[in-house]
């Protein structure tokens, strides 16, 4: 029997946690601080659009973007969750959010590319496109962990 030892030191049977479904509830803070993040991540990133000296249809461009590349990446995260707990996922669904989401980023960064714009202008894009993106993700977990856990509890 192969066993390791936790953070208690208590032993643990690694036979019987292998398809033991995840158990631990999230953290208020890191909840807060997911949720912090990607308000932070789309709000700064939409006050860079509304103070931006450019045209409307390019900051409808960055904006489309931005609201695209959360999608995609809720949808990857949702598409490997589903997956992990055996929930059936075509392969042509997940195969689309990773298209999607590669296709958000790649847009942002010929967009950016292309554009006449200062160099801290476009990395302040960049950062907070990435900062949005990725807190999305934890947002997306912590609300499917949280439901999850309460639903087992009931």
């Amino acid at each position: 029997m192969e066993t390791q030892t936790d953070f208690k030191n208590e032993r643990v049977d690694l036979e019987k946690t292998k398809n033991t479904p995840f158990n631990g509830k999230p953290t208020g803070a890191f909840v807060s601080a997911s949720w912090s993040a990607l308000f932070i991540g789309m709000i700064s990133y939409c006050i860079g659009l509304w103070n931006a000296e450019m045209m409307l249809n390019e900051k409808g461009y960055y904006f489309t973007i931005l609201l695209f590349g959360l999608f995609s990446v809720i949808s990857v995260q949702k598409s490997v969750r589903d997956r992990q707990e055996n929930i059936p996922v075509t392969d042509v669904y997940f195969g689309i959010s990773w298209v999607t989401t590669i296709a958000s980023i790649l847009l942002l960064v010929i967009g950016l590319w292309n554009a006449d714009l200062e160099l801290s202008e476009k990395g302040f894009y960049g950062m907070s496109f990435s900062l949005a993106l990725f807190s999305a993700i934890a947002v997306q977990k912590n609300t499917r962990d949280i439901k999850w856990i309460d639903k087992k509890e009931k």
